[in-house]
């Protein structure tokens, strides 16, 4: 393997660190209140910070970087699939505005459609997504239907050119401010689990469709239970092949694992927690130099280069034509379980300070500890929980046997 960027790739990777500096408000990065690998998706708490974020959307849909892997007849800039890893990588690491629903759009949707969807499909709704004009966000999760998806009970009658959709979905992340779900429905009461799930696109204003509130450990609003009662959608909102909808959600699954990482956020992060260790002190010696400490931080700046490792391996196996199941599984268990080790270090390194939260003038680093040992367990079960994962990576990786 090269561990080097190619000229062109380089030459990105400079590009776009420069215009983030450049077009980002002063200090940006240091404000913001969510922990690496966020599923929580805390508001900002100013709203002049979505007003920066729609501005900087726009400025990226502009210069096509929302989707620059795609073909340039779709809205793409024809990149490759490393430069597209380039540009999430100094996203994430720049805390750049990009909001997950955008990236379900840009990062899953748009992708699946490109490889499954009907030319119509694509001539609706991949200019819009390209644009930054419409988000999505997952109708995967039911109350009995998270790590096996093959176990849906939402279901879609055909009725004339309709499909009649009943049923639940839950843990909707941002689906209350997103325009469309990506939902994967039982189209065949009858058939076995696996064998008779489709995926679709539902407009949220479709009249039988209701959203409720979840309210999430740190108190604030981003998941959702959504209920669609005799909600009538066209049958041409079908994605793919009928029935065939859990053998697409594996690839889609794919593209979550990578799409939502932000690998450059735990490097980010673990700066912000070495220059707490190294300006602070404890008994009167400063925290760099106690050695548990020490110790516990080498290790997590091992695993961070592990992550971004499998990261870069991920994307390079995509621009070789492979299927990087197991290396994106793989990626997917250690960031997620990264976020939640890098979170109780934190918290065992600041102590009782740790536990502060925003609302304290004496809450270090913005209070990211606390919310980040809080939320991050959550991030090891979304998109696949680690057991999941680690039964992949065993019996597609490693051949071992299903037990």
């Amino acid at each position: 393997m090269d561990f080097k960027f190619t000229d062109k790739e380089q030459a990105f990777h400079d590009e776009l660190t420069d215009f983030l500096i450049a077009e980002l408000p002063a200090r940006w990065a240091d404000h913001p209140v969510q922990w690496p690998h966020d599923y929580a998706h805390s508001p900002y708490r100013d709203p002049k910070d979505m007003e920066v974020h729609e501005s900087f959307i726009k400025k990226i849909a502009e210069k096509g970087w929302l989707t620059i892997s795609w073909p340039k007849e779709y809205g793409g800039q024809g990149f490759n699939n490393m430069q597209q890893a380039i540009f999430d990588e100094r996203m994430s690491y720049y805390r750049a505005p990009a909001g997950s629903s955008g990236s379900v759009g840009a990062g899953i949707v748009g992708p699946m459609l490109l490889r499954i969807g009907t030319k119509e499909q694509q001539a609706e709704f991949i200019p819009r997504i390209a644009r930054g004009e419409i988000t999505f966000w997952l109708g995967y999760s039911e109350p009995n239907a998270g790590s096996d998806l093959g176990a849906v009970r939402t279901t879609a009658i055909e009725d004339g050119d309709d499909l009649v959709l009943n049923g639940q979905k839950c843990w909707s992340s941002l689906a209350h401010k997103a325009d469309y779900s990506w939902m994967i429905v039982r189209t065949d009461p009858d058939a076995r689990k696996h064998q008779g799930c489709s995926f679709v696109i539902v407009d949220n204003k479709t009249p039988g469709v209701e959203m409720q509130p979840v309210i999430n450990i740190l108190g604030d609003h981003s998941f959702n239970e959504v209920f669609m009662t005799d909600a009538r959608i066209p049958k041409n909102n079908l994605v793919g092949e009928k029935n065939k909808g859990f053998y697409h959600l594996m690839q889609a699954l794919d593209f979550e694992r990578i799409t939502l990482v932000g690998i450059g956020g735990f490097k980010r992060m673990f700066e912000e927690i070495i220059d707490y260790v190294k300006t602070n002190k404890r008994n009167g010696k400063l925290l760099s130099e106690i050695p548990s400490v020490r110790y516990k931080l080498a290790e997590i700046a091992t695993n961070i280069e592990i992550g971004y490792m499998l990261f870069w391996r991920t994307a390079e196996m995509l621009d070789r034509g492979e299927d990087p199941n197991v290396e994106s599984s793989s990626l997917k268990v250690a960031t997620t379980e990264l976020a939640r080790d890098m979170a109780e270090v934190a918290m065992e390194i600041l102590g009782p300070y740790g536990q502060l939260t925003e609302s304290s003038e004496w809450s270090p680093i913005r209070a990211l500890v606390s919310r980040g040992f809080l939320e991050s367990i959550s991030a090891t079960i979304g998109a696949g929980t680690s057991e999941i994962m680690r039964n992949i990576i065993a019996q597609r990786g490693l051949g071992l046997p299903r037990v």
